[in-house]
């Protein structure tokens, strides 16, 4: 690992420096079955955890080549939260300059809220959480086991303990309608996440891999083309046509803004204003409170996170 590679992705930190990211893993696999995950097809369930100890010597390894940031790949850190908190807490002990960022689902913030607090006290840059929607219907759809108010629970836990979330989402699906997108991004707006989500999260589009959960569904399995073995995945046209221009026009505009290091915000009200075009209609103010932290005070990844 040489620190001043460009290659390496970096912390952007509020300050403006940036530290060079290592990755470890502390558990394989995951205990659950989200019908949407591609991780599914592949554990079917199946968890383990990996020995602390191989983790914190791979976590000195790379610390030792210039790792300043470590980027924990567990799908769920919390699929162990006992093991976990025990990683992290030696972690600190041991690195107490270092920093770190995980991966957690909505349903385990709820329910192991209690040990956040070791999270943030521990050197935890930021959470990554795969929210995926704010419509309960296409949750239950992706068999997520956490609903919009839980989202918001999150939320408000998270601005009480003064951590950072990271929230990710699929944005495009067959259930999607421009109504939904609009209130999957006033939901944004209102949450004061606008600056904590990155721009690609606002043109996901989902893909059904072979093995896919979803095409237990029939409605999914009537939606579906032949498997395209090329793309690796099973082709889906939407029944409105406009969605699906849409998530071009918006993947382009995230492409061409991001390219030209256009802010968060900015290209979030590019796209408000895109969907209202393509809904002939003319956009309605979003909610004008003020945002949960500057983007320069949210420490980010210099490439992004698609959870």
């Amino acid at each position: 690992m040489n620190p001043s590679r460009p290659e390496h992705a970096h912390l952007h930190l509020p300050d403006g420096s940036l530290r060079t990211v290592g990755y470890t893993e502390a558990s394989r696999g995951c205990k659950h079955l989200c019908r949407h995950c591609p991780i599914v097809p592949v554990y079917q369930g199946r968890f383990r955890v990996v020995q602390a100890e191989v983790v914190l010597e791979d976590i000195r390894r790379q610390v030792s080549m210039g790792a300043e940031h470590i980027t924990f790949g567990d799908p769920d850190f919390f699929n162990g939260p006992t093991h976990a908190i025990r990683i992290v807490s030696a972690l600190h002990s041991e690195h107490p300059h270092l920093t770190y960022d995980v991966t957690i689902k909505v349903e385990h913030l709820v329910q192991h809220a209690k040990y956040l607090d070791v999270l943030r006290d521990t050197g935890c840059a930021f959470v990554t959480t795969a929210v995926e929607s704010v419509d309960d219907s296409i949750l239950a759809r992706l068999d997520k086991r956490h609903s919009r108010r839980n989202f918001i629970e999150v939320v408000e836990l998270f601005k009480r303990l003064r951590l950072v979330l990271n929230p990710t989402f699929v944005a495009f699906t067959p259930w999607t309608t421009l109504a939904g997108y609009r209130d999957l991004l006033a939901a944004i707006a209102e949450l004061d996440l606008i600056e904590h989500v990155a721009p690609i999260q606002l043109a996901i589009r989902l893909l059904i891999p072979a093995g896919s959960r979803l095409l237990e569904l029939r409605e999914v399995q009537q939606l579906v083309g032949p498997f395209d073995g090329a793309a690796l995945v099973y082709p889906w046209v939407h029944a409105d046509p406009r969605l699906d221009a849409l998530q071009r026009e918006v993947a382009s505009l995230v492409e061409t803004a991001s390219n030209s290091r256009a802010c968060r915000g900015d290209i979030f009200a590019e796209t408000w204003e895109r969907l209202h075009r393509c809904m002939n209609e003319c956009p309605r103010g979003l909610d004008a409170t003020p945002v949960l932290a500057d983007r320069c005070t949210i420490p980010y990844l210099t490439e992004p996170w698609y959870c």
